[in-house]
C-alpha cells in the first residue's frame, strides 16, 4: 500500500502548489487592479487592467499543466510498481544469469 500513499503524495504536492501558484496571482491582479484605479488616462488604466486579467488567465493555465503533469506521473508511478509487483520473483538460476 506505500505505492499508493505516494501516488496520494504526489498529487497532494500539485494541489498545493497550484493554490499557492494562484494565490500569488491572485495578489498580483490585485495590484495591478490597484495600479489601474490610481492611474488618470484610459489607455495606462486599461493596460494594467489587461496584464491583471493575463496575470490570472496565465496562472491558471500553468496550475493546470502542474496538475496534468503531477496526474500523469502519479499514474505512471502507479502503473510501474503495478507492474512490478506482478513479475514473478526471480529464481537462484536467473539471479546467477543476472550476476
Amino acid at each position: 500500500m506505500a505505492e499508493a500513499d505516494l501516488d496520494v503524495l504526489i498529487r497532494s504536492i500539485a494541489k498545493k502548489s497550484n493554490k499557492t501558484l494562484l494565490d500569488a496571482a491572485k495578489k498580483r491582479r490585485g495590484k495591478y487592479l490597484a495600479l489601474a484605479a490610481k492611474t488618470k488616462n484610459k489607455p495606462t488604466r486599461d493596460r494594467y487592467r489587461l496584464a491583471a486579467k493575463n496575470t490570472v488567465i496565465f496562472a491558471t493555465a500553468a496550475a493546470r499543466r502542474i496538475q496534468i503533469s503531477a496526474d500523469n506521473a502519479a499514474d505512471s508511478y502507479m502503473r510501474s510498481m503495478k507492474q512490478a509487483n506482478e513479475q514473478p520473483a526471480p529464481t537462484k538460476k536467473t539471479a546467477k544469469k543476472l550476476d
